[in-house]
């Protein structure tokens, strides 16, 4: 779940990306790097959907956390467990 977690945060983040580039100078990254509007570029844009789509879903899964593998959040389970 972890490594489903880093590559939702990637594909996020060049979803991100596109669209700002799309929004300040109309220039569409991920068509471009597809060379057009293709299998290819419509397959990126469904994984970048789908990663959105995991990274709200995943903390309901965890129950509140989006696990990153993080020292801070082993560190914070314990904790809880002393209380």
């Amino acid at each position: 779940m972890i490594i489903a977690n880093y590559i939702a945060y990637i594909l996020t983040i060049i979803g991100g990306l596109n669209w700002g580039l799309v929004g300040i100078f109309n220039f569409d990254l991920v068509n471009w790097m597809c060379m057009g509007r293709n299998a290819g570029s419509i397959i990126i844009y469904v994984l970048i959907m789908l990663a959105a789509i995991w990274l709200i879903i995943s903390p309901i899964i965890s129950r509140g956390m989006l696990d990153l593998g993080c020292k801070y959040k082993k560190e914070h389970d314990e904790e809880k467990k002393m209380k």
